[in-house]
This record gives structure tokens, C-alpha cells and sequence, in this order.
């Protein structure tokens, strides 16, 4: 079921300029802004790196490596946010007079996540004298103890709650630890590793360094726009230290003067790199980058990021492209099969609140995703499993507003002593392992932890409106006011609207999206397109003349030069 509710009306106006209109004070204070200072882009407002716990030790070995001209080998994860650390720190260490720069990135299929004993194995042909994680690492106590073993010196960056033991590594940077008073724990692990190596080249330019060795100091805003990827892919809360890094890379992106790779997956994605978005980093290039992790190499993504030839960058990204359009026609087939058994549970009051769905032929790169496709749907914890071929099960797992679905997995476990061979995660989303003979009560457990733990009313999914726009507002430059706003994302969430609209115009696309031409009731004397992606059945079968409510958010449609207000529809009210 979908509700929808007004945000509440904020008891704090706001210190805003005379004449900034009603709706956007309305806006922003229930976003927390109640100035427009908080909304300022300057890179010089970004949070110092000295409060990070951990820094001065890092900053240490890493000059002692660079000084020594030892190999540094980086490892990270299988996804976009894993992808860009690395690709962002071989490019800056490389730049700042790295001797040997290389990086590794486990196999999501053979070897799990982050720096397991395995993965230690596999980095010790490298034959590093310093191994730095990026985007993992605080929960691999036993990988970074055999790195270590083997001779490596350890430097883990890592954005992710850390569990009750840390590994024994010789710097930990994370915002999350617990003496660490760094101010913005929503970092994305790009975002870490990123004030790692501007500390770096801090420390190394006060010493003297680059003109003893007659190098041109980088200068680090070149790769923001790397870091603005990894943060918007990674879905990490956009607080305004993570927007002012957001909104430094989409200025480099619509520039034309960023990264090489970001440009040709743009290309490939049909995408405008002048007017780049937070959506489109989320939506189309991300993707493309985390597909390569779901279903064959990670490594393409991290080779496309730093490839310097165009020509190389392009090959690179229709290579990720192809393999993106593999995984949305693997995700199409699984989804379609979750659904069935969906329905088949009757959707309503017959549905488990907590949903275990297992096939053993579904590919397992992909079943987080379905997870997420069935968690929005049923609006209830999803975990999705399948067969690993050797007798065990491996699962993905997505939550809800009000479930912590790691801790979930922890209560099972202790309920349930054996069942869970490994899980991990975070407060949304979680892996876990487990023999194929605990399938069944597992299913029943996890429905049971779920009652436990969450009441009826949290089942319901609740869209939050900001409320009616005057018919003066709907216009195109209450859109571009918006745009001029972001970036939008996590935890700072781009508006919307709703209101009252008469059909006059309707078209089917492709069997599922619905195109509209809508005539406010307020003032029909201007009408809007609209378009609904994805639209339910129930909106498929509105037909032209009928009046109905909508929620909306405003978007800008550009074709063949001209700009135009579109409506993206979200829900049909009534």
C-alpha cells in the first residue's frame, strides 16, 4: 500500500532573502536549510581531514613508501564506489611520485567481499610493500592479519560500521569509528580515500617534496568528479560536506574537462555531460560500472576510469555498456520469476512481513538487486537467495525504513545457533551464507524476527509531499530553481509536489511508461507534459478526460536545443 503524506509544516521559517517565493522557503526548511549559506558549493567549506582518527599514522607510512619507492597495491570492492577509490588513488599517488601504483579487486564469486585471507594470498604476488584498501577493510580482521603475516604493511580506508573487533592494521581511516571526530560520517569510501590523498599532498608539498623531484603538484578538484560518482552510486546521505563534493564533480562533468572514462560512459548511456545530474550519475552511469562487478570483472570499470585516451575510454565503456544491457535482460527474467511467487503469496495481509524468496538458478551478481525490486514493491525486508553450486546458499538482503536488517541477521543468528554461516551489512542492505538444508527455517525465522521487531503501519510505503505548487509556479523556471539547487540525493531529497490535473493528451510507450498531457484544474489555460516511467497498471488505464491527483516531481526536458517543463509522475493520489 502507498501513503502519501504533506512533510510536516516547519515551525522554523527560515532566514531567507525578501522575495524568495513561499514554496521554496517551504522546501528547503523541511529540508533543514534555514538559510541559504547552508546551501553553498565552495570547496573551502569542505570539513578539514584532521580530525580524522588515524590520519597522521597514515599520512606516515604512506611518505615513508613514497620516500622508499615501495610498490603500493590497492584493494578494493566490486562496486562503482569501490571502483572510483581506486581508480581515484592509482591516479593521485601516481601523480604525487608513486614509484609502482596497482590495484586488485576481489572476485565477487569466488573470493567474497573486501580483503579476505584469499585476497591477501592473490595480493602478495603483486609483492606490495603497502596494501591499502579502499571501501572495505574494518570488518576483515582475519584478511588483514594474513596480509600482514606476508609481509605487508596495512592502510585501511573504509566508510562502514566497524564491528566489536578491528583489524590489526597499521592506520584506520573510517568516520564511523568510534573516536573518530571527523563531523561527516556519510562519507562514501571514494569520499575517504579522497581525503586521504589531499592531506598527502598536503604534507607532501609542506616538506618540499614535488620541487625536489621537479614534479607539478596535482591539483585534486581534477578528479572530483570520480568522487561524485562513487558518492551518488554508493547512495550515501548527501549532507553538505557530500554535496559540496557532489556538486564540484558535476561542474567538472558539464565542463567537458573531466575524466576521460565519466565522458564516454556518459556517451555511451546517451546522456548530456552539460547538463549532468545526480540522476544520471545514479541512474545510468553508476549502473553501468556496477554491472561489470554483478556479472564478469570490476576491473573493466576501474580500467575505463583511468584510461587517459578517449578512444580507450570508449571502448571500455561500450564494453560496460553491453554488459549492462546483459544484466537488465537477467534482471528482467528474475524479477518477473520473484514477482510470480510474490503473487502467489497473495500481496496483502497473507505476506510475510519479512520475504525469503530462494531459486537455485538465479544468478547471484544480481540478487541484491532483485531484492531492492521487491522491497520497493512489497515494501516489506526482502532477502533473495540462490545456490552457489557447492551445497550452500548465498543471499542479498534489502530493508525498510524502521528494520535494521544487519542487526536482524545478528538476532537470528544468536536465536538460531549454526544457521547463518557469515552475514554482514549495514542498517539496508546485507549478505549472508548459509547451508541449503537452513532454507526453511530461515524463511520462517526471518518473518519472525521481522514481526518482532516493526509494527504493521511500517508496511505501508509513505511518499512525502511538499505540497501544492500555485498554477503561477508551474513553470519552467520553478524547474530550472530546483536544478540550480542540488545536487539531490540521500537524505536531502528532491521535492514533491502534488495536485489536481485533467487528461487531455495520453500515449502508451513501450507497453509501460505512460506519456500525458496534463491541464491543471486551478487554471486551464496552460497545460504541461508529463510522463510516468514504469507506470502500475491502475495508471496505465487512465484514459484522456479524466481528473485525478497526482504526485509529481518537476524535471527539465531538453530536445534539439529547447527546454521545456516536464512532470515525472510518482503516484496517482486519487
Amino acid at each position: 500500500m502507498v501513503e502519501v503524506r504533506q512533510r510536516s509544516a516547519p515551525t522554523n521559517t527560515g532566514n531567507f532573502p525578501s522575495g524568495t517565493p513561499a514554496w521554496l522557503c517551504r522546501v528547503l526548511v523541511a529540508r533543514g536549510v534555514t538559510a541559504l549559506d547552508q546551501l553553498r558549493h565552495e570547496t573551502s567549506l569542505l570539513h578539514s581531514a584532521q580530525s580524522l582518527f588515524g590520519l597522521k599514522q597514515a599520512l606516515d607510512i604512506l611518505v615513508e613508501a613514497l620516500e622508499q619507492g615501495q610498490k603500493i597495491l590497492i584493494v578494493g570492492d566490486y562496486d562503482a564506489d569501490g571502483a572510483t577509490s581506486c581508480a581515484l588513488a592509482v591516479r593521485a599517488l601516481g601523480a604525487m611520485g608513486a614509484a609502482s601504483v596497482q590495484f586488485l579487486v576481489p572476485d565477487r564469486f569466488t573470493q567474497g567481499y573486501g580483503l579476505s585471507p584469499a585476497v591477501a594470498e592473490s595480493a602478495a604476488a603483486f609483492h606490495p610493500q603497502l596494501l591499502i584498501t579502499v571501501d572495505n577493510g574494518v570488518a576483515s580482521v582475519s584478511g588483514v592479519q594474513r596480509a600482514r603475516e606476508l609481509g605487508m604493511r596495512v592502510i585501511v580506508t573504509d566508510h562502514h560500521l566497524p564491528g566489536s573487533e578491528l583489524p590489526c592494521a597499521d592506520a584506520i581511516l573510517n568516520p564511523n569509528l568510534p573516536n573518530c571526530a571527523f563531523p561527516s560520517k556519510a562519507l562514501a569510501g571514494v569520499g575517504v580515500i579522497f581525503y586521504l590523498l589531499a592531506a598527502l599532498r598536503t604534507r607532501l608539498a609542506a616538506s618540499g617534496w614535488f620541487e625536489s623531484r621537479q614534479i607539478v603538484p596535482p591539483n585534486l578538484s581534477q578528479w572530483l568528479d570520480i568522487v561524485a560518482l562513487g558518492t551518488v552510486a554508493d547512495l550515501v546521505p548527501l549532507d553538505q560536506n557530500n554535496r559540496i563534493l557532489v556538486h564540484a564533480g558535476l561542474r567538472r562533468i558539464r565542463s567537458g574537462a573531466g575524466n576521460p572514462g565519466i565522458q564516454a560512459l556518459f556517451e555511451a548511456a546517451n546522456r548530456d555531460t552539460a547538463h549532468a545530474t545526480t540522476a544520471d550519475l545514479g541512474f545510468s552511469i553508476g549502473p553501468r560500472i556496477n554491472a561489470a562487478g554483478r556479472l564478469q570483472d570490476i576491473s573493466i570499470g576501474v580500467r575505463c576510469l583511468l584510461a587517459d585516451d578517449i578512444a580507450e575510454a570508449r571502448r571500455l565503456a561500450a564494453e560496460l555498456d553491453q554488459i549492462n544491457t546483459d544484466r537488465q535482460i537477467i534482471e528482467s527474467q528474475m524479477r518477473a520469476e520473484a514477482e510470480r511467487v510474490v503473487d502467489q503469496m497473495q500481496l496483502g495481509s497473507d505476506l510475510p512481513w519479512g520475504l525469503c524468496l530462494h531459486r537455485s538458478d538465479w544468478h547471484e551478481g544480481i540478487i541484491g538487486l532483485i531484492a531492492s525490486r521487491i522491497k520497493d514493491r512489497a515494501h516489506r525486508p526482502v532477502l533473495v537467495l540462490t545456490d552457489d553450486g557447492q551445497g550452500s546458499l548465498k543471499g542479498s538482503g534489502r530493508s525498510i525504513e524502521g528494520l535494521h536488517l544487519r542487526d536482524t541477521l545478528e538476532a537470528i543468528a544468536t536465536r538460531h545457533p549454526g544457521l547463518i554461516r557469515q552475514f554482514g551489512g549495514h542498517a539496508m542492505a546485507a549478505g549472508l551464507s548459509l547451508d541449503i538444508s537452513g532454507l526453511e527455517t530461515l524463511t520462517t525465522a526471518f518473518d519472525d524476527e521481522v514481526r518482532r521487531r516493526i509494527d504493521a503501519h511500517q508496511l505501508n510505503r509513505i511518499l512525502l509531499s511538499d505540497g501544492e505548487l500555485d498554477a503561477t509556479d508551474l513553470h519552467l523556471s520553478t524547474a530550472i530553481r530546483l536544478q540550480e539547487l542540488a545536487p539531490w540525493g540521500q537524505g536531502f531529497p528532491e521535492p514533491l509536489f502534488e495536485g489536481e490535473f485533467e487528461i487531455s493528451t495520453r500515449r502508451v510507450l513501450k507497453e509501460i511508461h505512460l506519456k500525458l498531457t496534463l491541464v491543471p484544474t486551478a487554471d486551464r489555460q496552460q497545460s504541461c507534459d508529463a510522463i510516468w516511467f514504469r507506470a502500475p497498471t491502475e495508471a496505465l488505464a487512465l484514459e484522456e478526460g479524466g481528473r485525478h491527483r497526482f504526485l509529481y516531481r518537476l524535471d527539465v526536458n531538453r530536445y534539439r536545443g529547447a527546454e521545456s517543463l516536464q512532470l515525472q509522475l510518482q503516484a496517482l493520489l486519487r
